[in-house]
């Protein structure tokens, strides 16, 4: 099957891998189109990644063919990693947009509570930690409490670093957070929030995929109290 802008993204074990745009045509007996989401049950962590590089790789390949300055034809630069452009000189590289995610926590009469939301986009009925993205000359930090303020309508403190993850829907990098509630009453933003509440470590709605960082997040607030692990 013709295939364009062949990539070799690294090994798999001791395996070469490589990724490629498939020209228009039947796919070869036996494989599949298949959207990185619906491989979350079927790849192990190490191939899951590997796809998600593969995915970022080939869209930066198509959206930097031409320059953005002077739309000359870019050339691979930087043995492979980078587009130059021949004409002005400008280089690009695979774009990241870091977004950041924050869990905040209380204690309520019954033990620790959660603050989880719905967003609009998740078609199924979804709770999860807050998220955005983080905008020019800000901190994480204060992507984090903006965020909050403008989607629930509360103020944070005591934030800690949890861990990050890549996301490739088209090329994110998440920052997770975990944080304290410091005062206000729940106030959704209609635009971005269809629901948010707060929620019993022993009480939660359905979560996000196990092998999501919000997850993670989830998981990591209850088994701080010894509760349970969400089902």
């Amino acid at each position: 099957m013709p295939v364009e802008g062949a990539r070799c993204i690294g090994l798999l074990g001791s395996r070469p891998c490589w990724a490629a745009r498939a020209s228009d045509g039947p796919l070869p007996e036996g494989a599949a189109a298949v959207p990185i989401r619906e491989l979350f049950d079927r790849l192990d962590d190490g191939a899951l990644a590997l796809a998600g590089r593969a995915a970022q790789v080939l869209e930066f390949e198509r959206t930097r063919r031409y320059c953005g300055a002077c739309a000359e034809a870019t050339e691979l630069d930087d043995g492979g990693r980078a587009r130059r452009c021949p004409r002005c000189g400008t280089v690009y590289y695979p774009p990241l947009a870091p977004a950041m995610m924050v869990l905040i926590t209380r204690e309520g009469e019954a033990g620790r509570e959660l603050l989880l939301a719905r967003g609009r986009r998740f078609s199924a009925p979804i709770y999860s930690a807050l998220a955005g993205f983080v905008e020019p000359s800000e901190t994480l930090e204060s992507a984090v409490r903006r965020e909050v303020r403008e989607e629930v309508g509360v103020e944070v403190r005591a934030l800690r670093y949890f861990g990050s993850q890549s996301w490739p829907f088209p090329h994110s990098l998440m920052v997770a957070f975990l944080a304290e509630h410091a005062g206000g009453e729940i106030a959704c933003d209609p635009a971005e929030i269809c629901d948010a509440g707060w929620f019993r470590v022993d009480r939660l709605p359905m979560l996000p995929h196990r092998l999501s960082v919000a997850r993670r997040l989830i998981e990591h607030a209850v088994a701080e109290v010894g509760a349970p692990p969400p089902g």
